[in-house]
């Protein structure tokens, strides 16, 4: 599917939020789909996905949620500077962020009011977060989110907001992932479960966190193809 891409800014409170809008070149209505970037910023991998997403039918927006910040997109080998710009991001500003990426895809014609969310790395935390934050989410896809059950700044986890999760869940992790232990994983599934939510948790024992970036070392090709079609088919099938 031929897609349009291009860089705006849209409002979010007082102030102006870049975002990478890409979406098909004609048809729709299409569902919308907020794609939310790694600790590294907003990047062209970020980007390469969101267009990705449109040529399956999504009019998708990728917000740049470090835009308070300066000096707010650094490489995958400055992990220090990534964690500070990591640090920057508040749950209430965040979720804010998302709320005005919405509220922009519904002014667009070619957006039916079917909303879904997916994330990787930090974005993979904002996206199950501000799903359970934002009733307007139907469907949450997080990759290899770090932090779900680890309180944060603010003093509160992300599944701490489990009881407002309206979306049905789709979430991706490595089971060679440093970041993310195996027993904060076991109990993000057995507290959706508890919660009687609709999530499928989805372990690839032999990926390593990053396993969807191509442009890093821990790229993990056949998990990754299966990962997309997966998450493709879902929003295919929770946002119709």
């Amino acid at each position: 599917m031929e897609v349009v891409k291009q860089e705006i800014k849209i409002a979010d409170g007082n102030q102006q939020m870049p975002c990478h809008l890409a979406k098909p070149a004609s048809g729709g209505p299409y569902p919308g789909l907020i794609v939310i970037m790694e600790a590294f910023g907003l990047n062209n991998n970020i980007r390469n996905i969101t267009d990705r997403f449109a040529a399956e039918g999504f009019v998708a927006i990728a917000p740049d949620i470090y835009f308070r910040q300066p000096n707010n997109v650094v490489g995958y080998d400055d992990l220090p500077n990534a964690m500070r710009l990591m640090q920057s991001v508040k749950d209430d500003e965040v979720t804010g962020d998302v709320q005005a990426a919405i509220n922009y895809l519904k002014t667009l014609k070619e957006v039916k009011p079917r909303f879904g969310i997916t994330g990787f790395c930090m974005g993979g935390k904002i996206a199950f977060l501000t799903a359970c934050r934002i009733a307007e989410i139907s469907a949450s896809v997080p990759f290899y989110g770090g932090g779900m059950v680890t309180p944060g700044a603010s003093g509160k986890a992300p599944i701490d907001y489990v009881d407002g999760l309206r979306a049905q869940v789709l979430a991706f992790f490595g089971g060679k992932d440093a970041f993310i232990p195996m027993d904060q994983v076991e109990k993000f599934k057995s507290t959706l479960q508890k919660a009687g939510k609709q999530a499928e948790v989805v372990v690839y024992e032999d990926a390593d966190h990053g396993f969807m970036c191509d442009e890093r070392p821990v790229f993990h090709p056949a998990h990754a193809k299966e990962a997309w079609e997966k998450t493709v088919a879902f929003f295919k099938k929770t946002l119709a």
